[in-house]
C-alpha cells in the first residue's frame, strides 16, 4: 500500500466510525420516539424492543471497537511507513493531526446510554393506562 491509499483507508475508517455513532444515536430516537408515542400498556411489545435495542446495541459496540482497531492499526502503519521526501513533507502537516481513538471509554459511554435508553422504555411501559376492557387497540 502506497502512503496516499493508508491516509484515505485511515479516513475511510474514520468515516465509518462516525457513521456507527450517528446510527446509533438515530436508533436510540427512534426507540424512544416509539416507546413515547404508544399510548397502552403491552409488556410482550416492551420485552420484543428491548430485546431488540439490547442485540442492535450489542452489534453496534463490537463494529465501533472493530472499526477503531482498523483505525489504529492504520495509523500505526502510517506511522511505520518509510520516508521519502514526498512522505516526510506531508507526515509532518498530517501525521501530529492524526490521533487513535481510545477504545476504552466507549464501551462506558455505550453501556450506559443503552441502560439509561431501556430504563425509560420500561419506566413509559409502566406509566401507561391500561387499555379499556373490550376496547380496540391501535
Amino acid at each position: 500500500m502506497t502512503y496516499s491509499e493508508l491516509i484515505q483507508a485511515y479516513f475511510e475508517r474514520s468515516a465509518a466510525l462516525q457513521w456507527y455513532w450517528t446510527i446509533y444515536i438515530l436508533v436510540i430516537g427512534g426507540v424512544l420516539g416509539f416507546s413515547t408515542f404508544r399510548q397502552h400498556k403491552e409488556i410482550v411489545t416492551t420485552i420484543l424492543v428491548t430485546l431488540l435495542y439490547g442485540c442492535f446495541a450489542y452489534k453496534n459496540l463490537g463494529a465501533i471497537e472493530s472499526t477503531t482497531e482498523e483505525r489504529n492499526a492504520i495509523l500505526a502503519a502510517l506511522k511505520d511507513y518509510p520516508a521519502n521526501d514526498d512522505v516526510t513533507r506531508v507526515r509532518r502537516v498530517l501525521e501530529s493531526k492524526l490521533t487513535g481513538p481510545e477504545y476504552t471509554s466507549y464501551p462506558a459511554f455505550h453501556i450506559v446510554c443503552d441502560l439509561m435508553t431501556i430504563a425509560v422504555v420500561w419506566v413509559k411501559e409502566f406509566h401507561r393506562r391500561k387499555p379499556a376492557p373490550g376496547a380496540a387497540t391501535a
